[in-house]
């Protein structure tokens, strides 16, 4: 084997097994056994199994945040940029499904720094999105009866809720569910001129529903 693809195949092995039986009853020889590859090539790109529970999840939030500002820097108007970032963090979360299932079901595990490190990592995340979020509600495009952090955790409930019921075998693809799921989002935070949901009719904001990562 390569030494280029050493790291792919720790990975994928360590998600599968992290899968299967957890992250705490993986251990590394049996990473390496089903990967193939020795403990010396495996801690010559990952110093510890922390290490490589924290390398998962890199992977998939690089992508995104590289799309993100990919994105943005695009530029054009507010809502088809906004609309773009939510289809890709849904589409790139469905491609790294295994990834992220298994990272937000052993996250607590990591060590404090790399917990700190994941929180600024997902904060510099969510502060480009809420950014877009309020050029909108300046904009008077989106709903401004409901704080910002609530809109955002709405979306990215649904986004983080995707491993309980998505299937790739399922009859909807990635790409639909991606554009459904933006859809819904867009359309309730839409503002009418009131500032207030067009999807509301007048219910007052404590009977808005929503919420589904």
């Amino acid at each position: 084997m390569k030494d280029v693809n050493v790291a792919d195949e720790v990975t994928r092995a360590a998600v599968e097994l992290f899968a299967a039986q957890g992250y705490a009853n993986t251990s590394v020889q049996q990473i390496v056994e089903a990967a193939g590859v020795t403990k010396g090539a495996m801690y010559h790109y990952f110093e510890s199994k922390d290490d490589l529970l924290f390398a998962i999840y890199d992977r998939m939030l690089s992508l995104q945040k590289a799309h993100l500002d990919e994105i943005i820097a695009r530029g054009g108007p507010t809502e088809q940029v906004l609309h773009d970032v939510c289809v890709d963090v849904i589409e790139t979360s469905i491609d790294f499904l295994p990834e992220g299932t298994v990272f937000f079901r052993s996250m607590h595990m990591l060590t404090a720094p790399r917990q700190q490190e994941v929180t600024r990592r997902r904060r510099e995340y969510h502060d480009e999105f809420a950014a877009l979020i309020e050029r909108g509600q300046q904009e008077g495009r989106y709903r401004t009866d409901i704080p910002r952090s609530v809109l955002i955790a709405n979306f990215f409930s649904d986004v983080h809720y995707l491993s309980h019921w998505y299937s790739p075998e399922g009859p909807e693809g990635r790409g639909l569910v991606a554009e459904q799921l933006t859809d819904l989002f867009l359309s309730g935070i839409r503002a009418t001129a009131g500032g207030v949901s067009a999807s509301d009719d007048g219910a007052s904001a404590a009977a808005v529903g929503g919420g589904a990562r």
